[in-house]
């Protein structure tokens, strides 16, 4: 009997030991990258790669592509036009395409200026609200210190992680979430990098009312994944601002919560403005069932 409850223990302790050093790995090595890939600015762009990608001007990358493109465009209303002459169908006037063709030309060709803008507007917006909490609470307002908090008030650096205790449980939970957020949020910056080379194509489309509906749905997508970022600093914001010295069972509650909340920020944005989808449990069930 004595051999038995000793094996059991020895089980126990090895299981323990074992999720620990995991939950620290993960603690140590992937959070840190949280922050980049979550708020996100016009650094995104500025990788050497990236602006081979893009283009260097308007003789390279995408942005040739795009150009090309603009003469299809240009010639398919020449077409349309030529047409309506015997088909009696209404087109726009010559005058108000060769404008459109201009101003969109522009910003084609400027596309990806006009987009940094787009990001640093969303950046600095976050940025802001994150500063509101390290202003009155004296703490950078990231991930990388919540998990600090988390570390303090509910593991487990000062005892050795009891994976069948309620804060075990608890810390098991919180850090699977975090690593399904560490998922998410790479899918989402992956999916904005691809958005961002549609840039050219989506004021390309603005030039024909046939196509005009790729630019709404494109800035839409866009906007989505950007205002994800804003959300997160308000939940990281509302976080910071509770007071978690008592270490009662409630507040490790609300950490949960506020977990669960920043992985389906896509979800609570989707519901408001439309998007793509970038929960990443959500995307790997979906694959499974086709």
């Amino acid at each position: 009997m004595e051999n038995t409850t000793n094996l059991a223990t020895s089980i126990i302790e090895t299981i323990n030991t074992i999720l620990g050093n995991l939950f620290s790995s993960i603690d140590n090595s992937l959070y840190a990258i949280l922050d980049d890939i979550t708020f996100i600015n016009s650094d995104i762009i500025n990788d050497s790669y990236f602006e081979k990608i893009l283009g260097t001007s308007n003789t390279n990358g995408i942005l040739l592509i795009a150009n090309s493109l603009l003469f299809g465009f240009v010639l398919y209303y020449a077409l349309q036009f030529l047409f309506s002459h015997f088909t009696y169908t209404q087109v726009e006037s010559p005058i108000q395409f060769i404008f459109k063709c201009i101003i969109f030309c522009l910003c084609i060709n400027f596309s990806y200026f006009l987009i940094s803008q787009l990001l640093n507007l969303f950046s600095n917006v976050s940025l802001a609200i994150r500063g509101i909490g390290e202003d009155l609470f004296n703490k950078s307002i990231c991930f990388s210190e919540l998990i600090l908090n988390i570390n303090n008030f509910i593991s487990v650096n000062s005892s050795p992680l009891d994976i069948f205790s309620l804060d075990g449980i608890i810390k098991a939970t919180l850090t699977m979430s975090l690593l399904n957020l560490v998922f998410t949020y790479s899918f989402r910056y992956i999916m904005l990098k691809v958005f961002i080379l549609l840039t050219p194509f989506a004021f390309l489309s603005l030039i024909l009312h046939n196509t005009s509906w790729f630019f709404k749905s494109w800035i839409r997508n866009i906007f989505s994944l950007l205002f994800i970022q804003i959300i997160v600093a308000i939940v990281l914001l509302i976080l910071f601002s509770i007071d978690y010295s008592s270490g009662n069972l409630m507040t490790k509650f609300i950490y949960i919560g506020a977990i669960h909340a920043l992985i389906k920020s896509n979800s609570f944005v989707r519901e408001f403005i439309g998007g793509i989808s970038t929960n990443f449990g959500q995307t790997v069930n979906n694959f499974f069932k086709k």
